[in-house]
């Protein structure tokens, strides 16, 4: 198991350099009029990249039915190690995850962008959100992955992947990166770890609780994080 990931880990290490070198050799050739934009956020196109390969990759081992055992393998670890007295906690997490909280949480912060008037800060984070709640709904309904049945999780329903909670978490709190490193840039590196913070909580929330396997997290972690940020650098050209 141990061999396959590390095989795993470098054909896709292979693959998003070949990808990045190759738009690399494509705009030093062509010379697009989005190349400028492009080379300054080299980081963030490398971060999309990565994103996308690891989702892809997740997503074809979930449908071929290669991704159980270690599925398995790490909820039993999960549910033989985590103390009860902590599941409460844990409960707890996953409701800051939920339509209920992100809603209202992310109608006021919009609104109180459009107030401050950051326009394209508010449209990417309402779009963001949205986008997450349509790509969770989509794919869930495509791949119809049944939840795990390690345990009674009776209270929830609905298909596996991936996480929604995970996904539109990711996709809110990577926006308010963005968000707070264009308009406080001093305040980025605290955001940065809220965010992933919070993002990993919930998706630990999800398997702790024991409905979701440990793919749907990461694949919806990766989707949910790639979401803002390629309509980050959408945005970025639009307005220069």
């Amino acid at each position: 198991m141990i061999f396959e990931l590390l095989k795993d880990t470098t054909t896709l290490a292979l693959i998003v350099a070949s990808l990045y070198f190759a738009l690399r050799l494509y705009v030093r050739r062509r010379r697009p009029d989005w190349a400028g934009p492009l080379a300054r956020r080299r980081l963030a196109v490398l971060l999309l990249l990565v994103l996308a390969v690891i989702t892809i990759k997740v997503t074809e081992d979930v449908l071929g039915g290669e991704s159980g055992p270690v599925d398995n393998l790490i909820l039993a670890f999960i549910h033989a190690h985590v103390p009860p007295e902590s599941i409460r906690f844990f409960e707890l997490i996953t409701l800051s995850g939920s339509f209920s909280v992100l809603l209202p949480l992310t109608s006021v912060a919009t609104l109180a962008l459009l107030v401050a008037r950051r326009r394209l800060e508010a449209l990417l984070l309402a779009s963001s959100v949205l986008a997450g709640a349509l790509v969770v709904y989509v794919i869930k309904m495509a791949v119809g992955r049944v939840r795990p049945a390690l345990w009674v999780t009776d209270a929830y329903w609905g298909f596996s992947f991936p996480s929604g909670h995970t996904l539109v978490v990711a996709a809110l709190a990577t926006a308010a990166v963005l968000i707070v490193d264009r308009i406080w840039p001093a305040a980025h590196r605290p955001a940065l770890l809220l965010a992933l913070a919070w993002t990993l909580l919930v998706g630990i929330s999800r398997m702790v609780i024991g409905v979701h396997w440990p793919t749907d997290v990461l694949a919806a972690a990766c989707i949910g994080a790639f979401l803002p940020l390629a309509m980050g650098i959408a945005l970025k050209r639009v307005r220069s």
